[in-house]
């Protein structure tokens, strides 16, 4: 076990499978499990969770591939938006072929794709032919009428009865999507008015990573998770539901709960019959709480998170992409947890070189920068120059060190990156300053024929999971590379046009 590993995955993949086969043997013939969150790459429970691994859910998928399919939902307003996936800069749309190519690699079927809340746009009957041409099946499931307080309506042919039915052969279908919103517990519930009609027998439960239910309702890890629902103002309380019912505390969240008594009417009257769950938390079968080895490793790392999110919202203000709401929620946890932005200890490194650096006059600089923390706790700085911009500066010098060269020690050969700047100069780019795409590019075009790029190059897969903070939002192209090198990043929101 890692010297900095907080959670087990091992002891959670077993628990978990266990309950989920336990639910299932309990729900007669099929169950409609809803899975909440991102089923693969779910970044944010590694950063909370250290260990964890980001695909672990998928391990779970694979071990029950032999009695479980999925059906992908997406939200028809989703693809006409363009929504973007946060973590990989790419729309939901893309996001879900991406899905079914790595569930089919791993053997795991996927048995249809929903498009709920159907409408009749151009980008959505795109991206529906797309998938009947991967000879995917695709079915369309509509706004339900009734919804939410007409039960009668909803669980009628006029509600429910309207979407197309997805049929399935297996015991488990999970029902899972690129995001929030996606439409998954309507399209569970729509599947089980369906199946009932047709004499079949079948239940419904939900998984969600978080809120984890049997940790205390202040515990940072959930704080972490209302932080990264910050834009929803959702936030987490003790189920009133279940401590009524069994006199325990568990931890739940608002929409949930006050989705409850509704979702519980609605399985009484597709199936007749008194609903087996007394509770939102009873509904669940999220067992990541017993995964979790050191509690203050998870504490620790799920603070960072909160500070992380606050830095991320005031940034997506100022482009425009977040609510004055959403700011105001974010600072009230980072005091409810008495945290501070300087929490974060690439923070405090960034700003004073920033400054530093500004007050050189130095019209190259003009007070950018970026501080990179190593996996040791070993802080490196970078600043934008006239060759190349900060957060490219930070991550050269930071493999570098890892590579034990002088940072003075120029590794790339003037000629690679003059021609570099010369394409962009060709191709009409204003900013001839290489991003850290192109330094990237640049550093293996000199690795072919240099020693000490090379080698530097080789420290490269070491940057993974590290923190970096620069002194301003990054470009297209260095987010791009930050990304692709799985640096934790975070800015001041401050606009930068040059380095």
């Amino acid at each position: 076990m890692e010297k900095y590993t907080g959670f087990d995955n091992e002891k959670y993949l077993d628990e978990q499978t266990s309950f989920i086969l336990e639910r299932v043997n309990d729900s007669k013939n099929k169950l409609y499990l809803e899975f909440g969150g991102k089923l693969m790459f779910d970044h944010h429970a590694e950063r909370v969770l250290p260990g964890y691994d980001p695909n672990v859910k998928l391990r779970l998928l694979k071990k029950l591939k032999d009695q479980a399919e999925v059906i992908l939902c997406i939200y028809a307003g989703d693809i006409e938006k363009r929504k973007i996936r946060g973590d990989f800069g790419i729309t939901y749309e893309a996001d879900a072929f991406n899905l079914i190519d790595n569930f089919r690699s791993h053997g795991i079927s996927i048995s249809s794709v929903v498009i709920t809340r159907f409408e009749d746009k151009p980008a959505v009957l795109k991206f529906e032919k797309q998938l009947k041409r991967k000879s995917i099946d695709v079915y369309r499931h509509y706004y339900t009428k009734g919804y939410p307080s007409d039960v009668d309506l909803i669980v009628s042919e006029e509600g429910y009865g309207k979407n197309d039915y997805i049929p399935t052969t297996m015991p488990l279908v999970v029902v899972t999507g690129p995001g929030p919103g996606s439409g998954k517990l309507a399209t569970c519930l729509s599947q089980l008015y369906h199946d009932h009609k047709n004499g079949i027998e079948a239940a419904y439960s939900k998984f969600e990573t978080f809120p984890i239910w049997n940790i205390p309702l202040k515990h940072p890890v959930n704080g972490a998770y209302e932080a990264a629902t910050a834009d929803l103002l959702d936030y987490n309380l003790v189920d009133p539901f279940h401590l009524e019912t069994y006199g325990e505390v568990c931890i739940n969240y608002n929409r949930d709960v006050d989705a409850f008594p509704l979702v519980k009417r609605i399985l009484e009257k597709i199936s007749g019959e008194e609903s087996p769950y007394a509770s939102p938390t009873d509904m669940g079968v999220n067992r990541a709480g017993f995964g979790i080895i050191d509690d203050e490793i998870v504490r620790k790392a799920a603070k960072q998170e909160i500070v992380r999110r606050y830095f991320r919202y005031n940034c997506e203000y100022v482009l425009g992409l977040a609510e004055q709401s959403t700011v105001n929620r974010i600072n009230l946890l980072l005091g409810e947890y008495g945290l501070t932005p300087l929490d974060r200890p690439v923070v405090p490194a960034a700003r004073n070189k920033a400054l530093s650096e500004s007050e050189k006059s130095d019209k190259y600089s003009d007070g950018k920068a970026g501080a990179l923390m190593l996996r040791d706790g070993t802080i490196v700085t970078g600043r934008g120059s006239n060759i190349m911009h900060a957060p490219a500066a930070a991550v050269l010098n930071a493999v570098k060190r890892l590579a034990g060269i002088p940072r003075k020690k120029h590794i790339l050969a003037t000629s690679t990156i003059e021609a570099i700047r010369t394409m962009k100069k060709v191709t009409g780019y204003a900013d001839l300053y290489l991003d850290l795409e192109e330094i990237l590019i640049a550093l293996s075009v000199c690795a072919a024929a240099g020693e000490d790029a090379a080698k530097t190059m080789g420290m490269l897969h070491l940057l993974k999971g590290c923190e970096l903070h620069l002194s301003h939002m990054p470009s297209q192209g260095d987010e791009a590379g930050l990304r692709k090198l799985g640096i934790n990043t975070t800015s001041e929101p401050v606009f930068s046009n040059t380095v």
